[in-house]
């Protein structure tokens, strides 16, 4: 996408890489003083949707609220360049420089993603319950060509943040290569933990744009029933391996049934703390995989009670936790298909990473083609799929949605057993029970706290009633 800046965009463009650098050079004095000039710098450049969250951050720091002390912890224990990518290619490119790109697509009516997801490969040297990464080898790898082209052009149009999962993103070979050569890019990649080698911390010290999450299910009974014998301990010492050698990394959740009373404790979190985790993302575990369980989905109050623990969270500890479900209103409900997607290792294009199901394939088309497609414009459309935007889904919370667009657009499985979400009378009521049943207990969640401290964009507050 060529871009053409008239004067105006021009000035405000250098402007902001003018701030960026007068903030990076802040970084390496931090003080209170600092801080302050770093929040309002920011909030000068900020793209106006995003400026009540700096404005928020920037009050944090004023009441010394732990979330700024979880800012200090990340700005003083980071090596130079981990600081140095942090600042210029995800908060300066993928906030804020990149902004004016996908301003400018918006205008021509098309949609640019600010993330993207890519699955590689979907080989992995676990076979953890209930997982859909299974029976999969190096041919059903993505090449490289392919991989490569995607990064460059999702860069082109204004991405710069990328989340890698898979299978296990550290046995692709190509992996070493597509980091290094896109170092103007940020890249989030979820693992197992077992492939992260001495080498491979060298690499992410010479690299400096490589954020690892590593998964886990609470302590060592819940993480090894899950993910086999060794799992945890395995786990602990890659921990105590980054935090050594200063490199940022936070933790993945899928939570269940039997986890979710562990995972959320301020004990276990404490400890994730203690070990170096930066980062905690909670995920609701989804029947979408080989031979689904409807039984290992966390019950509607334990969804709730994770609600109330990441609240309690956020407001005692210096840890950044993101809970996928029902943080869904800050990002005004579902966004699958609108600002991210998720590219599989064969190149199937998914609107999220729980959505098994596909019309087009990066291999014979573009990404813009892709996000602009007939179905990616028709889930944007009805977004959000529910008034209370505490149920985004279109699947657990809304699975008519899921239905109809599965037959209007004729979708096509990515996986052998994805359709079992559609065509299994048992899974098809299970997730009808259980929508209306959460639908019931957060009728009262969403009247107490429709407005989200004002973060909720004004294009999603006129498509729902409050």
């Amino acid at each position: 996408m060529n871009i053409k800046l008239n004067v105006k965009e021009k000035l405000m463009f250098y402007a902001k890489k003018r701030a960026v650098k007068s903030m990076l050079k802040l970084i390496p004095k931090l003080s209170d003083s600092n801080i302050n000039r770093l929040g309002s710098l920011l909030y000068t450049i900020a793209p106006k949707d995003h400026k009540p969250k700096v404005k928020a951050i920037k009050q944090m720091f004023a009441e010394q609220h732990p979330g700024a002390m979880l800012v200090k912890r990340i700005l003083k224990n980071l090596t130079p360049t981990y600081r140095e990518k942090i600042g210029t290619n995800l908060i300066a490119n993928g906030f804020l420089l990149n902004d004016y790109k996908r301003n400018e697509a918006l205008k021509k009516g098309e949609k640019v993603p600010f993330t993207l997801l890519i699955s590689p490969t979907m080989r992995c040297n676990l076979r953890c319950v209930g997982c859909y990464a299974f029976n999969y080898d190096r041919k059903d790898d993505l090449p490289v060509e392919v991989f490569d082209r995607i990064v460059q052009e999702a860069k082109d149009i204004g991405v710069a943040f990328f989340t890698i999962l898979g299978g296990e993103p550290f046995v692709y070979e190509g992996l070493y290569d597509m980091l290094k050569k896109h170092n103007d890019a940020f890249f989030q990649i979820f693992t197992n933990g077992f492939m992260i080698t001495d080498r491979w911390i060298e690499r992410f010290k010479e690299l400096g744009n490589v954020l690892p999450i590593l998964s886990i299910e609470g302590y060592e009974k819940h993480t090894d029933e899950r993910r086999g014998k060794g799992t945890y301990q395995k786990l602990m010492q890659v921990m105590d391996s980054l935090r050594e050698n200063k490199i940022p990394f936070g933790f993945s959740a899928a939570v269940t049934r039997k986890n979710e009373p562990v995972i959320c404790s301020d004990e276990f979190i404490d400890m994730m703390i203690a070990k170096g985790a930066y980062v905690g993302w909670f995920f609701l575990y989804m029947p979408v995989g080989k031979d689904p369980d409807i039984s290992l989905m966390p019950t509607p109050k334990q969804r709730k009670h994770l609600y109330d623990s990441v609240r309690h969270i956020r407001k005692t500890k210096s840890l950044f936790v993101i809970d996928f479900w029902n943080d869904a209103p800050y990002v005004g409900g579902c966004i699958a298909g609108n600002e991210y997607a998720h590219i599989t290792s064969t190149g199937d294009v998914e609107p999220c990473i729980f959505t098994h199901f596909a019309v087009d394939n990066i291999k014979n088309k573009s990404l813009r083609q892709v996000f602009n497609s007939d179905y990616f414009k028709e889930l944007r459309k009805r977004q959000p799929f529910n008034d209370n935007l505490f149920l985004p889904c279109q699947w657990i919370d809304n699975p008519e949605v899921g239905r109809e667009m599965a037959e209007k657009f004729k979708l096509r499985t990515t996986h052998d057993g994805a359709d079992d979400m559609i065509k299994n009378p048992k899974i098809r009521k299970g997730l009808d029970k259980y929508s209306k049943e959460v639908e019931e207990l957060y009728k009262d969640v969403w009247k107490q706290h429709c407005t989200c401290g004002g973060f909720i964009h004004d294009n999603v507050k006129n498509k729902i009633k409050t």
